[in-house]
């Protein structure tokens, strides 16, 4: 009668702590609202919602505001679902896409596209997110290549400082590429690397909604192999389970939340790292609540590094990715001393 009991405080105890990071969430959401150069009050941000605002009031919520902030939501929730799964399939506290390369590979496609196909072409937000998945998954393929070995398998530590080396090569030559453009895709690139939310429209919502909608929940459909392989390959293959097989799946899901979320991003790290850690001494290790949490906790941390860009040097703003990198350069160096590898 022990277990069951602590099962159902341990389950009650996990529920809770998702529903206070959905009001965390909810309360950001209000405040992000009410946050930018044209200030609405809380009371004309409902009656705006309801219908009751006018004409401005409507023009700044609808047509600015709510399709940033839930790109911000949307995206924060990929990455730290990426985060994890790469976290989770290397063994290694200190992978997340940003630290792997696979940023610097989404980004180095979407800027060879730009070059080509001018920023304000028809369906170019359509294509972003295809380009940025092209150059992600190549650049992963190649860090796995690099970093498998046939007697010991994939080695973590050999992965994430492959993942390094590639990924600066990769950020060497997108600055020789961005130094050719013309000057109007040249500040584009510039703002979209330094991770600004750059979408303003619904648009942009409609073209991360799919991949968000598809691969998270399969994500979770895949929870249960997740958690075997934190066993082991030795364990997980003896239980039964294609071990490079599920994890090949599982790096290919990865990659293309973490590709599409930079085509409307930009170059946001750290949310992949941040945010599993914080999950994992609030859940615990088991991906069946860890990843819901995970995906939680990166929409709060987005939507509120985004709140504070816009709002810190007003009315001026920075990208969102620098106030990201100032919490998260830090934590990643407390991780790194941390790590024994």
């Amino acid at each position: 009668m022990i277990a069951p009991a602590s099962a159902k405080v341990s389950h009650s105890r996990h529920l809770t702590i998702l529903m206070l990071l959905g009001i965390l969430i909810i309360v950001m959401f209000i405040v992000s609202m009410n946050t930018g150069l044209m200030r609405l009050t809380p009371l004309e941000v409902v009656h705006t919602l309801l219908g009751d605002g006018t004409r401005q009031q409507k023009l700044i919520l609808f047509d600015f505001r709510l399709p940033r902030i839930v790109i911000s939501m949307l995206v924060g929730a990929g990455f730290a679902v990426s985060g994890c799964i790469l976290q989770s399939l290397s063994r290694n506290a200190l992978a997340e896409p940003s630290t792997l390369g696979i940023n610097a590979g989404a980004g180095f496609a979407v800027i060879i596209f730009i070059s080509f196909v001018p920023a304000t072409a028809a369906g170019h937000i359509f294509v972003l997110p295809l380009m940025a998945l092209i150059g992600a998954m190549l650049t992963a393929a190649l860090i796995y290549f690099l970093s498998y070995r046939r007697e010991d398998g994939l080695s973590p530590t050999r992965m994430i400082l492959i993942g390094i080396a590639v990924g600066a090569g990769i950020y060497a030559i997108q600055m020789i590429l961005t130094l050719r453009l013309d000057p109007q895709n040249f500040q584009f690139v510039s703002i979209w690397l330094a991770g600004k939310i750059w979408g303003g429209d619904w648009r942009f919502v409609l073209a991360l909604l799919p991949w968000i909608a598809v691969i998270l929940p399969f994500a979770l459909y895949k929870s249960r192999v997740l958690n075997l392989l934190n066993l082991g390959d030795q364990t997980s293959a003896g239980l039964g389970m294609p071990v490079e097989k599920e994890r090949l799946v599982l790096l290919a899901a990865a990659v293309a939340l973490s590709g599409a979320c930079i085509s409307v991003s930009g170059g946001i790290g750290f949310v992949g790292l941040i945010a599993p850690h914080l999950a994992r001494r609030l859940v615990g290790p088991k991906h069946q609540v860890l990843l819901p949490a995970c995906a939680l906790i990166g929409s709060l941390l987005l939507i509120t590094a985004d709140t504070i860009a816009r709002w810190i040097l007003q009315p001026a703003e920075i990208p969102t990715g620098i106030v990201v990198a100032l919490i998260g350069a830090p934590y990643f160096l407390y991780l790194l001393a941390k790590s024994k590898a």
